[in-house]
């Protein structure tokens, strides 16, 4: 059963909706015992990283999390602020995020651009997903250590990561379940096909 990890900083209900769409059964996960025997997990995010990382240490959610998918490699989709947090480390508020992937998170500059980004933006994704325009609403975005964790790529005054990628790991900055037929198709892919993750 998929479990979507339902906190106060992130938007889980849409995330069902989406899932549901794809004719996928799905589940809330609100405790750590829920995400027992999870075939995969969803992390949504809206808001700030400092929000979302309390949220889930709140639900005592942090070591479970990292056990299912660090551990026993469970399949995982993070999604906006639930890609950032999977770096080390967010400008956004000075916070220290979970560290599952090298790399930060940095603030888009204000004096070249409009903050935050808001609309739909052109994906190019470098295997594994067909290109396409997916809904972003962000102020940061990720810089990865590692050139192999850069799973898709998009430009916003210059080019930026918009999803990341590595084994049983796989995240997008935008908004996979509000980004209309092109985000249900990867969704689907990434729950039940092939490139799964």
């Amino acid at each position: 059963m998929i479990k979507i990890i339902d906190y106060k900083a992130g938007n889980a209900p849409s995330v069902m909706h989406a899932v549901n769409r794809l004719g996928i059964g799905a589940e809330f996960a609100r405790a750590p015992q829920d995400l027992v025997g999870a075939s995969h997990i969803i992390l949504p995010g809206v808001g700030s990283a400092k929000a979302t990382m309390e949220s889930l240490r709140e639900l005592g959610m942090l070591v479970p999390l990292q056990e299912a998918v660090l551990e026993q490699r469970t399949p995982f989709l993070g999604i906006c602020v639930g890609m950032q947090i999977l770096f080390e480390h967010s400008e956004e508020e000075d916070t220290p995020c979970l560290g599952w992937l090298p790399g930060r998170v940095v603030k888009f500059d204000c004096a070249k651009v409009r903050v935050p980004q808001m609309g739909w933006n052109e994906v190019r994704f470098s295997g594994g997903a067909a290109n396409g325009h997916f809904y972003f609403v962000n102020s940061y975005y990720v810089k990865p250590a590692r050139k192999t964790d850069l799973w898709g790529v998009t430009d916003y005054n210059g080019q930026f990561t918009a999803a990341v990628r590595r084994g049983n790991i796989c995240a997008t900055q935008f908004h996979i379940e509000k980004s209309g037929t092109a985000g249900l198709e990867l969704l689907n892919t990434l729950l039940k096909g092939d490139s799964a993750c």
